[in-house]
């Protein structure tokens, strides 16, 4: 069997979830910067960078089966939702609000992988 099949449609979906929510941040930060008088301060846009950051690792985790990506799954978890919140506070930007998706829609799927075989 090769290594592509081992990996679990849930896992792929994950891994795609991920990838995704790290292009997002990525595209966000370079929005935000550009923004004249922008919104965010320094402890956003570090919520941003870090976002981007860990989604990247944990799809990579997922990509190689870690034995570590359970916790890196409950991680991204936790950073996703936060990232999520923070864009929430500003409900009248279509960009953050593609953001929110995007992180809910990752942190859902890594909570299934994190709870996964436990």
């Amino acid at each position: 069997m090769q290594h592509a099949e081992m990996i679990s449609e849930d896992t792929r979906r994950a891994i795609d979830n991920c990838m995704s929510c790290s292009s997002m941040c990525e595209e966000t930060i370079a929005y935000c910067m550009d923004m004249p008088g922008t919104m965010m301060d320094a402890m956003n846009m570090r919520t941003l960078m870090d976002c981007a950051a860990i989604t990247k690792v944990c799809a990579d985790m997922m990509c190689r089966m870690s034995p570590m990506q359970k916790e890196m799954c409950a991680m991204c978890a936790r950073m996703c939702m936060m990232c999520a919140e923070m864009c929430m506070k500003m409900p009248g930007d279509a960009q953050m609000m593609k953001l929110a998706e995007a992180c809910r829609a990752c942190a859902n799927s890594c909570q299934t992988m994190a709870g996964a075989a436990a």
